[in-house]
């Protein structure tokens, strides 16, 4: 049977604490000390296959650096850093490295807007020209009800995808200005009637952003900081680009992977007027502080930066697609995975893509961000894939004399496949294969005997064959025996 972890079912699974490394690469997991001694190790190895894991997907998929965060409630339980930031390929990654987040800017300025909303200076179902007089688009023959601020925050109002200028396009990354934007508009002509169909729009959310602007009085970027980012204490995230920092605590970027294995670089560039967009950079450390403070409003019922109640109202359905298969609530993605719903947004630029995946109901989220052109998306379902199936594992019990980190450490899958590792599981062994999509699919285990002899077994439970480690001269394990055909180890972990 297809086993399929998506990020819903996965997060609908984290009801155990998990563990992490919150201030240091290595640290031992965060709250384990209050776990029996059987948990604690039960957490400690889910993480520890997804470290493996993840550096694995960036050798393999040649991403030079990867940021990754995970969150229960109102703590960051773990974090930690792949690979390097720089050209020089020199400064490591952290979850303190600052990458452009590029479209999760857009829940920076939904929240903006309902920040207004609550104090009665909008109204979502306004046509936006109440609040932007020059935002009004070329005429257009067909019927349509107004473009209001719900539907662009619904991506729903039928406004074409981008501003009318080649942004996207490399080299230089040319991006409007505030000013441009504005000229611009009166040229563009709706895609769509309005609330007829879904279409994701840039635009769409840079004229939020604007309005948040017009009816504050304040320049949007001085607003968000002042009003979300100050008091949340998120002290990485900015709504620009920190050229400043840029090649040092920020990652440089990198585009797509060539055919012959290589990425170009992207040079940095300046979002300028499509900055409520797509125009924040964040480290993974602030984006986790960013889920906790949505599950802490939850779970507290007391206002902080917005209530609790218009919250909720964001991360509800407001506009699903007439094919039912894009639903979208007031800035956040909405979902349903595995019947859990999952909220949160992507982002890609130039040189960059990252993922925020939350679970209200489970009080849980994933971080991720990626100096490349690659898939978050990927890393963070497989976060949560590891840790749910290690929920599941039920452990072997254990044998006397065994030590399953004697056989932990990577094999050779030559000629046959990529190298695979095998780690320790619920009392038993795992293979891990870091070059693998989905890592948590059908995870069969090894069953300590007795000696260097395992029972393999199956994903469902079934016990197949027995299979032999071998030693060295020097008592080490150098392969794995199975069918009579050997593994060799390549190296511990």
């Amino acid at each position: 049977m297809k086993a399929v972890f998506r990020a819903g079912a996965a997060l609908a699974a984290w009801g155990m604490a998990v563990p992490g490394a919150a201030d240091a690469q290595d640290a031992p997991p965060v709250g384990a000390e209050a776990l029996d001694p059987a948990k604690a190790a039960a957490l400690g190895e889910a993480m520890r296959a997804a470290e493996l894991w993840i550096d694995g997907q960036r050798r393999y998929r040649r991403i030079p650096a990867i940021s990754a965060a995970l969150v229960r409630g109102d703590a960051t339980v773990w974090a930690k850093g792949f690979g390097t930031t720089d050209r020089a390929g020199r400064i490591p990654a952290t979850p303190d490295t600052i990458y452009s987040i590029c479209s999760i800017s857009k829940l920076f300025t939904a929240v903006a807007l309902m920040q207004q909303w609550e104090r009665g200076t909008v109204a979502l179902d306004a046509p936006i020209e109440r609040y932007l007089p020059w935002a009004r688009l070329a005429d257009d023959p067909r019927d349509s009800v107004p473009i209001t601020l719900r539907g662009l925050l619904t991506h729903s109002a039928g406004l074409p995808r981008e501003a009318d200028f080649p942004y996207w396009t490399g080299p230089d990354f040319a991006f409007p200005s505030q000013a441009q934007v504005r000229v611009a508009i009166r040229e563009q002509t709706p895609l769509y009637p309005a609330s007829t169909t879904w279409q994701y729009s840039n635009l769409g959310l840079t004229l939020v952003g604007e309005t948040v602007e017009a009816v504050s009085g304040t320049p949007y970027a001085e607003y968000v900081d002042a009003n979300i980012l100050g008091p949340l204490g998120l002290d990485d995230t900015r709504a620009g680009i920190p050229a400043q920092l840029y090649g040092q605590q920020m990652a440089v970027g990198w585009g797509a992977l060539e055919a012959d294995g290589t990425r170009p670089e992207v040079g940095l560039f300046d979002p300028a007027g499509i900055t409520p967009a797509a125009g924040f950079t964040a480290s993974v450390a602030d984006l986790a502080k960013f889920a906790s403070w949505t599950f802490r409003l939850a779970s507290s019922g007391e206002e902080e930066v917005l209530r609790p109640s218009t919250l909720r109202e964001m991360q509800r359905v407001h506009y699903i697609s007439p094919d039912w298969e894009t639903s979208w609530g007031l800035g956040f993605s909405v979902r349903q995975e595995g019947g859990t719903t999952v909220v949160g947004h992507g982002g890609a630029c130039p040189g960059y893509r990252s993922a925020l995946m939350l679970a209200p109901s489970e009080s849980m989220g994933v971080a991720v961000a990626m100096n490349a052109m690659d898939d978050p998306g990927a890393i963070a379902r497989g976060i949560a894939a590891l840790v749910k199936a290690r929920g599941e594992a039920a452990p072997f019990d254990p044998v006397a004399g065994v030590d399953l980190a004697d056989y932990a450490g990577v094999y050779s899958g030559q000629p046959w496949d990529s190298d695979f590792m095998l780690i320790p599981w619920a009392g038993g062994l795992t293979w891990l294969d870091p070059d693998a999509v989905e890592p948590a699919r059908a995870l069969w285990r090894l069953k300590p005997l007795g000696g260097d002899r395992f029972r393999v077994v199956t994903d469902k439970g079934v016990e197949r064959e027995a299979v032999t480690f071998e030693r060295d001269a020097a008592g080490q394990v150098r392969a794995i025996r199975r069918h009579a055909n050997l593994s060799p180890r390549l190296r511990g972990l």
